[in-house]
């Protein structure tokens, strides 16, 4: 049964994971287009929500798993309180900073209708961090870590969210595409002046003729 509860946790936090990774990266993938077509449907945006919450569950999985096994002897303060593990601490302290993000940005995401769009987009932002730190908890604490296909699952999965992260970010430098470019200084409201045309002068008459002969009587 030992065995039995921290192979339960090794694999709820390997899927809890791969599932936030992918949650990260579909997130990238609807934000920079990446996808065919001007529109996002909205089974692209409920798959990026399941993923996120199918993670918190697994999270749970693999806490409750810690707990349940009694190799490590974790306690309910060990798995909720950084730094309070004797086991590792700093490298469970990166997995419970990371659970505590996790779970900020889930929430507010089901209360995003409740929310203002700003304060909803400063927390979302958080699963970045969230995706660092708990990369950083498998990297140290995992007992897989020495496991070469979970190495390269890993360091491709990172290089993928960066390379969409940086996507991203050159997208947002960029000036809308519609913009107005600016007018040189000193030239606002310039015009071209108009030519101008040539005098028109009234067409001669006899009298004002000046090699106008005198009438000539019949």
């Amino acid at each position: 049964m030992t065995q039995l509860w921290w192979d339960t946790a090794r694999a709820g936090g390997i899927v809890a994971w791969a599932l936030l990774a992918a949650s990260v990266l579909w997130g990238l993938v609807i934000s920079t287009k990446a996808t065919p077509g001007r529109l996002r449907p909205s089974w692209m945006l409920d798959v990026h929500r399941f993923l996120g919450g199918l993670a918190v569950v697994f999270v749970g999985v693999h806490v409750v798993s810690i707990v349940l096994d009694s190799f490590v002897h974790f306690g309910l303060i060990e798995v909720l309180v950084p730094l309070a593990s004797s086991w590792h601490p700093v490298a469970v302290a990166w997995g419970i900073v990371g659970l505590y993000l996790l779970l900020a940005v889930e929430l507010t995401s089901l209360a995003r209708r409740r929310l203002p769009r700003r304060a909803w987009r400063t927390v979302h932002v958080l699963s970045f961090p969230t995706f660092a730190l708990t990369t950083i908890h498998a990297l140290t604490a995992g007992t897989d870590r020495g496991n070469i296909v979970w190495q390269v699952a890993l360091w491709g999965t990172v290089a993928a969210v960066v390379f969409l992260t940086v996507a991203r970010l050159l997208q947002l430098s960029e000036p809308p595409p519609n913009s107005a470019l600016p007018e040189p200084p000193g030239v606002i409201g310039w015009a071209p002046r108009p030519s101008p045309s040539p005098p028109s002068f009234p067409p001669p008459t006899a009298s004002a003729s000046p090699i106008a002969g005198p009438p000539v009587r019949r």
